[in-house]
């Protein structure tokens, strides 16, 4: 089985970004529609309704976002921290960074089962920030494995090179295959988290934990060199 992962890792590792793409979807629909409209995701949209906020813009939450936003840049900042020495693509850290990012989904998840329906402010927050922190190591580690076109967190760059090089505007139409896969996967994650919420919002959490468990599991033995303890 091992041997048969690590035939095609480049293609490999394509599949695990964009199943983490999905899950990215899946976090941010929980987030906007279960945490007063806060990506946890997609620090664009998150920068945006902060900006709209603070000029009273539809009773927008400012508190929040920013919560997201620092706590997803200390994660990509650990990232960074632990992966920066080393070559691009998947390392025993990696592993370890996204094994943390999936038990941040799932305590966060499991949380969520444990509190009233009215939740109280604080503890929606520390939701919100943990939620932060695991995209933005998730991004973080993303972007030392380095697929291109695929972030994992947002689309917005991945469309405009959808765009720019299509063939109907005599581009060359390369990667235009994963380039629609980030994006319909990332809604299709959106639409799973939005219907998960219907039955719990801890559901999409947890879901989104498990699909990261898989892609760190798979990532780890499929890597195109025997796995060496003592190494990074």
């Amino acid at each position: 089985m091992r041997n048969r992962l690590r035939q095609h890792p480049a293609g490999l590792q394509l599949g695990l970004m964009l199943a983490l793409t999905f899950s990215t979807g899946v976090i941010d629909a929980v987030g906007y529609l279960g945490l007063d409209r806060v990506f946890t995701g997609n620090m664009t949209g998150n920068v945006v309704i902060l900006g709209m906020a603070l000029v009273g813009a539809d009773d927008l939450p400012i508190l929040g976002p920013v919560v997201a936003l620092v706590l997803f840049m200390l994660g990509a900042t650990i990232s960074g921290t632990a992966l920066r020495s080393l070559k691009a693509g998947w390392s025993n850290r990696t592993t370890v960074l996204l094994a943390i990012v999936a038990g941040l989904l799932a305590a966060a998840g499991g949380s969520m089962y444990l509190m009233p329906d009215e939740r109280p402010e604080p503890a929606a927050l520390a939701v919100t920030g943990a939620l932060g922190l695991a995209m933005g190591m998730q991004a973080g580690a993303a972007r030392h494995i380095a697929v291109k076109d695929v972030t994992t967190v947002v689309v917005t760059s991945t469309l405009v090179g959808l765009a720019f090089d299509s063939r109907l505007m005599r581009g060359t139409g390369d990667l235009w295959k994963r380039r629609f896969g980030a994006v319909a996967l990332i809604g299709a994650g959106a639409a799973v988290g939005a219907a998960l919420l219907n039955v719990h919002i801890g559901l999409g959490m947890i879901a989104a934990a498990v699909v990261t468990v898989v892609v760190t599991a798979v990532g780890h033995f499929g890597r195109p060199h025997p796995v060496d303890a003592t190494a990074d």
